[in-house]
């Protein structure tokens, strides 16, 4: 007899195959219960079986060898016709039965109970069912528990299907986080309270911090300094679903990021917020180019209206000093002659300042030669040394073999020492000075990034102070000329605008990088030559007196004094003797009083001063030249050294000039 089909049967069969388990290997949690309901109703043979367009396919097994039978012999299919238990007490009188091959052959069916199992929606996909090779009759105990054993098979296949559901999603979710991570944006997911629940390879490139470090974590303490942005930026997205714009965010390590930032508000089922997605795409390096662009773009600017100034004041300047040295020339009033030498000196200093005007509107016109540039960096920090306050500590780390450069030494110099006296004057309260030089090879991706660098070799030298620092706007505008944020009278705001005049004039650029209250860097790249040799700078001759062997004592416990002091001397036909404190002075000076023709000492030694220096060489010989030197108070110091028996006193730093001429002043004094 033809088994009947179901009424839903388009929808059962769709309901089935949905369950994605037909032909499926075979799995412990279904055998369990089919041994379970053979226990529970003593039979030997107890099946899952599920029933497709052609066959019932068994899922589960108890007790027979075959996998399937075809459909049309299936007891099961009169099974999935109805809603409860189906139950063939004799299937050898049942006519529906008693031919089917199952019964007259293997495996010899004389009782079968089934028990449908329902989807959701009512359809019965196959059975949970028992077969006895003997007529029989279940209890009402048994079929209560077939029941509600097939019902737990049918819970199986749902909890297997939503297994199975979610490894796919894991798969699709990993294939998705495999892509997103490939992704160059750095894309984050947040919940509303922002802290991170997502975090890709690109955010950890960007912002430094791995994936489990940010994951949890509160996304202002991550990547804001200032949440006002955040927090307007959130207030648009949670009433528009979405947000583009610009932020100012931060780096693990404090570096400055700007990102085009693109949020999307994601809702769960019911409509509510749920997440914020963000895609971040870094254009720091795009907004420095746009920034060195509109820079160029103002100082171009600037410098064409101040050297249209600078032009006419000159034209002003030029008749005024002309007609002050004609005046002056027939000129015999001594007061009106020292007017006039005032307003000389005025006019002078404008034209000074209009020249520095000009060198920044027009560029400089440099001598070119080969400077060996680490002699001109020691010569610098010689300087300072000798100059600078004993409060401000200076350092530096000039690399051996440092390349040359092609260039003006006078105008280097002269870039050097601002950029050194401004570091100075950032640290009122003293610091640290740092100088360091080193060859440094630009490359294309270097020249890319910056409007005028050019590939090749430079020189790298930069000048470092632990100052005050600086704020971005302030940053933004030292390079203009006359702006300055020095007091009145302390300077004329010139010194950076000539400075980067020379520097381009050298074919150079100069970067600056600062924060307030962290110092100050400028580095300058001079464009270098390696592999020429350098021509040694001229020094202008100067018509100063020469000793005639005379021994002079030099008392300094600054090394680098001692040392110009000695070099000036002997190089002018002195003789020169070195104590580096007032012991050692006294010491030389009792062993070989009778060859040293004079002292000079520093008045401020430890130990013993140079007060203390002098009194005990002048009870040794009350004749002795004494030439005192400090760079404190001038006034103060003279009156003191006048009333120790000092010849001559000299304000440090000073001059070769000053030096000899006090010297040879003092020798020709009248013993």
């Amino acid at each position: 007899m033809t088994p009947p089909v179901p009424f839903d049967e388009q929808e059962r069969l769709a309901a089935l195959h949905e369950q994605a388990i037909l032909d499926t290997p075979t799995e412990g949690e279904f055998d369990e219960i089919t041994a379970l309901a053979a226990e529970i109703c003593g039979t030997p043979i107890a099946l899952i079986t599920l029933v497709d367009e052609t066959r019932q396919w068994f899922k589960s097994r108890l007790g027979v060898n075959v996998h399937e039978t075809p459909r049309e012999v299936a007891f099961c299919s009169y099974s999935i016709c109805g809603q409860g238990l189906f139950i063939v007490p004799d299937a050898g009188i049942d006519p529906r039965f008693s031919q089917n091959p199952l019964v007259q052959g293997d495996p010899h069916i004389r009782f079968y109970a089934g028990a449908p199992l329902l989807s959701d929606s009512g359809s019965a996909l196959g059975t949970l069912c028992v077969i006895d090779r003997v007529p029989r009759q279940l209890t009402a105990r048994q079929q209560n528990a077939l029941a509600v054993l097939s019902r737990q098979v049918m819970r199986q296949m749902q909890f297997r299907k939503q297994v199975q559901t979610l490894k796919e999603n894991e798969t699709v979710l990993r294939e998705q986080a495999t892509l997103l991570d490939k992704a160059q944006d750095a894309i984050l997911v947040r919940d509303l309270h922002h802290r991170i629940l997502y975090w890709n390879r690109s955010a950890e490139r960007l912002y430094g911090w791995s994936a489990q470090e940010a994951a949890g974590r509160s996304i202002h303490e991550l990547i804001y300094d200032d949440t006002d942005a955040f927090f307007s930026s959130l207030a648009r997205t949670l009433a528009e679903g979405e947000w583009t714009g610009e932020l100012k965010q931060v780096s693990k390590t404090g570096s400055p990021l700007t990102v085009e930032s693109r949020w999307t508000l994601v809702k769960d089922d019911q409509g509510k917020p749920k997440y914020i997605l963000s895609i971040n795409t870094d254009i720091s390096e795009r907004k420095r180019m746009e920034q060195q662009f509109l820079r160029a773009q103002r100082m171009e600017s600037i410098g064409t209206l101040a050297g249209g100034i600078a032009h006419d004041l000159n034209n002003v300047l030029a008749p005024i000093m002309m007609s002050i040295e004609l005046l002056k020339m027939d000129e015999r009033d001594r007061t009106r002659l020292n007017i006039l030498t005032t307003i000389e000196a005025s006019a002078q200093r404008g034209a000074d300042m209009v020249k520095q005007v000009l060198s920044f509107a027009r560029g400089l016109e440099t001598q070119q030669m080969n400077i060996e540039t680490s002699q001109l960096l020691r010569e610098i920090e010689k300087i300072s040394q000798e100059t600078f306050n004993k409060s401000i500590e200076i350092r530096s780390d000039i690399a051996a073999d440092l390349w040359h450069v092609e260039g003006d030494p006078t105008q280097l110099h002269q870039v050097l020492i601002n950029l050194c006296v401004n570091a100075r004057d950032a640290m009122a309260h003293g610091g640290r000075l740092t100088i360091t030089a080193k060859n440094v090879n630009l490359d294309a991706a270097y020249e890319a990034a910056n409007m005028e660098a050019q590939k090749g070799p430079y020189v790298r030298i930069q000048v470092e102070d632990t100052g005050i620092g600086m704020k971005p706007e302030i940053q933004e505008r030292i390079f203009e000329p006359f702006f300055t944020t020095k007091e009145l009278g302390k300077g004329t705001g010139l010194g950076l605008s000539t400075t980067l005049a020379i520097i381009k004039s050298h074919g150079g650029f100069i970067r600056v990088h600062s924060e307030p209250g962290h110092g100050t860097r400028f580095r300058v790249y001079l464009p270098a030559a390696p592999n020429e040799a350098a021509v040694s700078v001229p020094m202008p001759e100067a018509e100063l007196p020469r000793g005639h062997g005379e021994c002079i004592l030099v008392v300094d416990d600054e090394s680098a004094v001692r040392q110009i002091t000695q070099q000036t001397l002997l190089a002018f036909g002195y003789r020169v003797l070195l104590a580096a404190d007032g012991s050692e002075a006294i010491a030389i000076y009792a062993s070989r009083h009778q060859e040293i023709t004079a002292v000079i000492t520093d008045m401020m030694m430890p130990e013993m001063d140079g007060p203390a220096v002098i009194r005990v060489i002048k009870r040794m010989n009350p004749k002795v030249k004494i030439i005192a030197a400090s760079g404190l108070n001038a006034h103060s110091m003279l009156a003191r050294a006048t009333a120790g028996g000092v010849n001559h006193f000299i304000p440090k730093p000073y001059t070769a000039e000053i030096l000899l001429n006090t010297v040879h002043s003092v020798l020709s004094e009248a013993a």
